[in-house]
Parts: C-alpha cells; sequence; structure tokens
C-alpha cells in the first residue's frame, strides 16, 4: 500500500452496474471519487470521467473518510474489508455498505467492524441503476443515527430520498428482505401468468395492457391491509378467505390441465386453507400473514 494515497471524499468499492452507478453520480456531483474493484478494467469509463483508480482495496479505503460499498453479497464484502490490512486501513473510517444480503449478516458485520474501531452504516437500495441521481431513487439505512448526519452531504448526492430507520443497524436489510419478497413473488407471479395465458393462446402482448389494472390496485390494497394486519381486524367483509382458495384452485386447475406447475400457487392455496382450518374462513385473505407467523 502506498504511503500516501491521494485523499478523496468517497471511496467505491464494487463496480458493478449498480457501483458503476453511485460512482457516477458522485463525480457528476463534482465529488473526488477513488474507485476499485476485484475485476480490473471495470473502472475505465469512471477514471475517464475524473475518478481515481485504487491499485488495491487498502488503498481505496485508506484514500477516503468515507467507503460505500455496493457488491452481490456479504460474502464479498467479507472477502473485500475483513483481510488485514484493508480492515487496518478502515479503522476510524465510515464504511456504508449498500450491498444486499439477511438481517443477521447485517449484524454480524456491524459487530465486526466495532471490533476494528470501523464505524458502520447499514443501507439498501430499494430502485435500479436508472434512478440513481435522478428524484426517484429511494435508499434506506439503519445504524448510528449521527453517521447518517454526518455523511449526508455526501450520500444526498445519490438522489431521491434517503431514510434512516432506527439504530437496529439490520433493519435495512429487514425492508429490504421484506420489500423484494413483494417484487419476486409478484414477477414469479406474472411470469406463471404468462405461462398459462399462453397456453390458453392468450399472447403477453394482449394480457398486458389488463395487467395495469390489476398493478393499479395493489398500492391502495397494501396500505388497506396494513392496517388490518397492526389492528388485527382482518376484515372478510367484501373477500373472505374461502373466496380467495377458490379462486386460487380455480389457477392451479387451469394450469396443471396444461402441465403447468403450479406449485407457488399450490402453496398460497394451502396456506389460505391452513387459515380456514383454523376457523379463519370468513376472515380476509392477509390473515395469512398470521398464520404463517406463529411459531
Amino acid at each position: 500500500m502506498s504511503a500516501h494515497p491521494v485523499p478523496s471524499d468517497v471511496t467505491v468499492l464494487g463496480l458493478g452496474p449498480m457501483g458503476r452507478a453511485l460512482a457516477g453520480a458522485f463525480l457528476d456531483a463534482g465529488l473526488r471519487t477513488t474507485v476499485w474493484n476485484r475485476t480490473p478494467g471495470r473502472d475505465r469509463e469512471l477514471v475517464e470521467r475524473g475518478a481515481l483508480s485504487a491499485p488495491t482495496a487498502a488503498e481505496a479505503v485508506a484514500a477516503s473518510g468515507l467507503i460505500v460499498v455496493c457488491v452481490v453479497n456479504y460474502d464479498a464484502v467479507d472477502a473485500i474489508l475483513r483481510p488485514e490490512r484493508v480492515a487496518g486501513a478502515l479503522h476510524g473510517r465510515t464504511v456504508v455498505n449498500l450491498t444486499a444480503d439477511t438481517p443477521d449478516r447485517a449484524r454480524a458485520l456491524a459487530a465486526w467492524a466495532g471490533e476494528h474501531g470501523i464505524r458502520y452504516l447499514d443501507g439498501a437500495i430499494m430502485t435500479p441503476t436508472t434512478t440513481i441521481g435522478t428524484p426517484d431513487a429511494v435508499f434506506l439505512y439503519s445504524g448510528p443515527e449521527e453517521l447518517r448526519r454526518e455523511h449526508r452531504p455526501v450520500l444526498d448526492t445519490l438522489g431521491g430520498t434517503h431514510t434512516h430507520l432506527g439504530e437496529d443497524i439490520g433493519r435495512a436489510a429487514a425492508y429490504d428482505i421484506a420489500l423484494l419478497d413483494i417484487f419476486w413473488t409478484a414477477m414469479a407471479g406474472y411470469a406463471h401468468a404468462l405461462a398459462v395465458a399462453k397456453a390458453e393462446g392468450i399472447t403477453a402482448r394482449e394480457l398486458a395492457p389488463f395487467t395495469q389494472g390489476i398493478g393499479a390496485i395493489l398500492s391502495p390494497t397494501f396500505q388497506e391491509l396494513a392496517e388490518d394486519v397492526d389492528s388485527g381486524t382482518y376484515s372478510g367483509e367484501e373477500n373472505p378467505i374461502t373466496s380467495s382458495a377458490s379462486s386460487m384452485a380455480h389457477i392451479v386447475h387451469t394450469s396443471e390441465a396444461h402441465g403447468i406447475d403450479a406449485g407457488v400457487m399450490r402453496a398460497a392455496e394451502g396456506w389460505a386453507r391452513r387459515a380456514i382450518g383454523l376457523g379463519h374462513g370468513g376472515d380476509g385473505f392477509i390473515r395469512i400473514a398470521e398464520v404463517l407467523g406463529r411459531h
């Protein structure tokens, strides 16, 4: 490691699509930005735009007081940060980890950081690369609030909204997991719907205009059901879970009649049948959340 790395306002570790977007937004904001990636060559465009390329991770973290990490998972984070030379260079600096993983991994990494004198803030990015640097970006943070306040001027240059969720270091990852659960379950449902539609002679383009109506009712429905869950009312006045189970059974039947795997819908129907078996047939579908949460 060089004795006197060139100082910069921020260092970005990890130059996948999201890491490059983050570094690009920092550069666009006029910040002196150091970048590093395990695979050489990904920094070329950023360097042409003015970024400083660090030859090693240790030199990269030594260049800035604020280090932003965005890689594929926490295994990659550990491989980058935990080696002795890097950990030593990180002492007294702030790491903002925007890598997606699990709440328990976030807490474990924060504990390690504390043992090594590293200031640590965990985070999650809830929008795609194209939103970074625009008003549409959404960032979540958890951990020491003073770190978020201290580094807000730099982090806010990434655009969009930045929400601090609390001192529990695993809270941002918990939000990330829950929200991605919605997204990927919905994407799986859409893929399955397209397969069923195709089997019935309906093209994806033909179906797409009608999916907009389904999409439009989801957000207000989510808000309404959140009130039901937190209040424990689980109202089924408009659509009891018995009706939901019947509808899901029709989807399973039609899918399997075409030889299409209906495992996801079978699982959802099974949850509904379990709730009905527990005496909740007159409740709304979201009663399933309470049933699933029982230990």
